[in-house]
């Protein structure tokens, strides 16, 4: 783009014709002036950074408590490590690298303390008042609860991050808006309202590609800390076919390999086999749908990006695996029982007797209808990183559980 700064070169190069174009975004809920130096989805990758709700995420739980260790993965890593990949995908693929980022980043902005263990909690206190949901709970973010600018609330991001937000995993309802997966949540509905999300669609390309780099970031990143923790072994891994058949090679190869430096091998080799996999498999998909824009990507009827049969049946082995010795484990679980009796606690109190919230959040809360304390609550609550909640718990309650 050319304006009076010249032409700068930020972002407006050649794309496949199925790409997302920020030139032809459909825009934002509220309209800005476009900024001379950045392309809206670059616009939207930076906002995201900048966000409160990103920096929270470098003290909540991936697998282990956040302050279990210096070197395990946190949210905020874990996003990080998406959006690489994700950002590798799309490069590959041709689709806008920028919106890809911006989507891997900001995917995980409604996740709870303790991940998913914190979620299942708030969920079970939210039953009454339509439940509690991590990928609604992020578009509450991006959309309501962050306040930084003077005009409006949120990030006034633009329709197709929203969209790779909301839809990453597939559409959410059928074409008559019936839910696919149970009832849509009431956020993701009420915003669709304002703006119409689209939600009996597939998402652009470049969300598809944020969330098969999701799998990947964890599938690997797992493997490493679960190794770290001593919970998985390297002889573990032998017999999952994946991680098991890169091991061979490595120590064929490096025979007098330290276990630490093995374990590097195999990570890196992994991210590139199952990278490899999904670049030659999508390839093969857009050969056979042939999409000539982005809204044929949405048409599609179908994920287009993804892993071959072959791939998906490995990673599943792989997932299962790591389901029952990783985060089943015993020492894994009994974390979670007391990281559970935290999140409930705390919403207990907090509904109870909301002038137990700091100001800013309590604000009318107290002569509020319970289903608007409730979410009021819910909205505090999952803002939380693990050691506010473990900080908040310790001031309300005599005794707190060590999570260590």
């Amino acid at each position: 783009m050319t304006n009076e700064l010249g032409d700068i070169g930020f972002g407006y190069r050649p794309r496949a014709v199925y790409a997302s174009d920020p030139a032809r975004s459909r825009g934002r809920l509220f309209d800005e002036v476009e900024s001379p130096t950045r392309t809206p989805f670059q616009r939207d990758r930076d906002r995201i950074i900048h966000s409160t709700a990103f920096r929270r995420l470098k003290h909540k739980t991936q697998v282990f408590v956040a302050h279990e260790g210096d070197h395990y993965r946190t949210r905020l890593t874990h996003s990080i490590e998406v959006a690489q990949i994700a950002r590798a995908l799309a490069r590959a693929l041709r689709g806008d690298e920028d919106l890809a980022e911006a989507v891997a980043l900001v995917h995980d902005f409604g996740h709870t303390p303790f991940g998913h263990t914190g979620e299942e909690a708030l969920n079970e206190k939210m039953a009454e008042w339509g439940g509690f949901d991590h990928n609604a709970q992020s578009l509450r973010v991006v959309t309501r609860l962050e306040r930084r600018y003077a005009e409006f609330d949120g990030l006034n991001l633009t329709w197709e991050t929203l969209e790779g937000l909301v839809k990453h995993n597939g559409p959410l309802t059928d074409a008559q808006g019936k839910g696919l997966k149970g009832p849509v949540p009431q956020a993701i509905r009420d915003y669709s309202q304002l703006q119409d999300l689209e939600l009996d669609r597939f998402a652009g390309i470049e969300a598809q590609c944020a969330a098969i780099a999701d799998d990947i970031a964890y599938n690997t990143h797992d493997i490493d800390d679960g190794l770290r923790s001593g919970f998985l072994t390297l002889d573990m891994l032998e017999g999952i076919s994946l991680p098991g058949s890169i091991l061979e090679g490595v120590r064929q190869r490096y025979p007098a390999l330290d276990d630490v430096r093995t374990g590097h091998e195999l990570m890196r080799r992994q991210i590139t086999i199952m990278v490899e996999d999904v670049i030659v498999s999508t390839n093969a998909n857009l050969a056979r749908i042939k999409p000539d824009n982005a809204e044929a990507v949405r048409a599609a009827g179908e994920t287009i990006v993804g892993f071959s049969a072959e791939m998906a049946a490995l990673e599943k082995q792989l997932k299962a695996f790591l389901y029952k010795h990783l985060y089943r484990h015993s020492e894994v679980m009994r974390v979670r029982v007391d990281a559970e009796r935290i999140v409930k606690d705390l919403f207990d109190v907090y509904f109870t007797d909301p002038r137990a919230m700091p100001d800013g959040w309590r604000e009318g809360l107290d002569r509020a209808e319970d289903r608007i304390k409730a979410r009021g609550v819910a909205d505090f609550l999952a803002g939380m990183t693990d050691t506010y909640a473990l900080k908040e718990h310790r001031r309300l309650f005599d005794h707190t559980p060590d999570l260590s």
